[in-house]
């Protein structure tokens, strides 16, 4: 009982509604005026107090109660021209939130922001213009849900999934403590900050960090110098994306083929490849301690193993067949979607 009322005050204290609570506030207080009016002017009783005022304040216009006495008449006429305004605005709040779909959406955020709180282990993505939007892109692309989106602009979220496909999304600024709390970052897996500017994308590394030493933060930077700040901040990996950028398109007239290659690996264009890495604790009891060879045999999809990282001595490129599969491995592999998909689903745990 206590947590379905402390739920509902939430609600009701969202920014959105506050509108429409001053509407009802309002409502409440004049026609407690109209109550004490009538009961003084008149001498009615509270009931017929109450009665006469809702039926002034309604403007319907009627009088079940009894004549009015002269002072009533004047209490009356101010009172009509005091609830023309105050029943205006309460009809015009009240004709937005229900039929131009304002109570909809507020309901709806809400729910939304119920299910973020019971994120765990997700991905915090702080900024949604293009990298960040190329971000969410990518993980939804990999059937990847987990995430939540921390922006100052939620039109740019809803504008860009429309109403049936919008994510988990946090409205603020993802370099304030208080936000990133909100977006859960204490039980986050991964943030990946795309901010526009460097100090940006440096503060929220540094609150990431503080708030949770094990979270993987993944950093965009707009220029070398921020490089060594971003990793004393906390990030373990970083990304300039114009240095991408530019060597990619270097490599189109140097190796172009190469770069046709990696696009493929990318899932670019027909016939895309997908890369995937597989990690030991994920199989099934059944595939664990095996050789590469009876792992691809067993399952028999059409995959190909490139690398392989071994717990002591790093990345190995095209491992041996009879490399043994052991605790703290990872298989890197390369196929088809549908390849993968069904190599993964084989081996590893649902």
């Amino acid at each position: 009982m206590k947590n379905t009322f402390t739920e509902v005050w939430g609600l009701m204290r969202t920014g959105h509604l506050n509108t429409l609570l001053v509407a009802l506030a309002l409502l409440v207080i004049t026609t407690i005026i109209g109550m004490a009016g009538y009961m003084y002017f008149q001498g009615l009783g509270p009931a017929d107090a109450l009665y006469l005022s809702i039926i002034v304040l309604s403007t319907v216009g009627m009088n079940e109660v009894g004549p009015l006495t002269p002072n009533g008449r004047v209490f009356t006429l101010v009172y009509i021209l005091l609830n023309f305004t105050i029943f205006g605005y309460f009809v015009s709040v009240i004709t937005r939130y229900v039929f131009e779909g304002e109570l909809r959406r507020i309901i709806k955020n809400y729910w939304v922001n119920r299910r973020m709180e019971r994120l765990n282990n997700h991905i915090i993505i702080c900024g949604f213009g293009r990298y960040g939007r190329k971000v969410a892109e990518h993980l939804t692309h990999n059937r990847i849900q987990n995430f939540l989106i921390v922006d100052r602009d939620p039109v740019k979220i809803t504008g860009h999934y429309g109403d049936h496909s919008v994510p988990h999304w946090l409205e603020g600024d993802a370099t304030d403590d208080e936000v990133l709390k909100r977006a859960g970052v204490e039980k986050a897996q991964v943030v990946i900050t795309t901010l526009p500017d460097d100090s940006g994308n440096v503060y929220v590394a540094l609150i990431a960090r503080e708030l949770n030493p094990h979270v993987k933060i993944v950093a965009r930077a707009s220029s070398e110098a921020a490089l060594p700040k971003l990793r004393r901040a906390g990030a373990n990996h970083v990304v300039m994306p114009d240095v991408i950028g530019g060597m990619h398109m270097a490599n189109l007239v140097i190796r172009p083929e190469v770069v046709e290659f990696n696009e493929l690996l990318s899932g670019v264009g027909e016939g895309g490849l997908r890369l995937e890495e597989l990690r030991y604790h994920e199989l099934r009891d059944e595939f664990k301690n095996l050789t590469i060879k009876q792992l691809l045999t067993q399952t028999d999809t059409g995959v190909h193993v490139i690398g392989f990282k071994d717990a002591q001595q790093g990345f190995i490129f095209s491992p041996e067949p009879q490399r043994r599969f052991g605790q703290g491995d990872t298989l890197i592999i390369i196929g088809r979607e549908t390849e993968v998909r069904a190599f993964i689903s084989q081996l590893a745990h649902a």
